[in-house]
């Protein structure tokens, strides 16, 4: 038996669901990346942390507004990296 013929909508709408999928894994995983190394930043203190922190913000500002992650999600991330860096500067000041 052939294989089953597919409308040209269907056709479409499996092209633009797959370049969606790709694109949005590619942000989310961007986004776990910078927060990962923000978090390692941290850790070992320095200069760099604060370079790093502000890439995975906007890391993941990017994401949510692809739709990667959800707005929320991404808000709460930053603040919890943000309390992070406070907690991490208080320490050492």
């Amino acid at each position: 038996m052939a294989a089953k013929k597919r409308k040209r909508s269907a056709l479409k709408r499996i092209r633009q669901t797959q370049r969606r999928t790709t694109i949005k894994t590619f942000g989310r995983s961007a986004a776990r990346t910078a927060v990962k190394s923000a978090r390692e930043a941290l850790a070992k203190g320095g200069e760099a942390a604060a370079d790093a922190i502000a890439a995975a913000a906007s890391a993941l500002d990017r994401a949510a507004k692809r739709g990667a992650i959800h707005k929320n999600s991404a808000r709460r991330r930053r603040g919890r990296l943000a309390k992070a860096a406070a907690k991490g500067t208080k320490n050492t000041a």
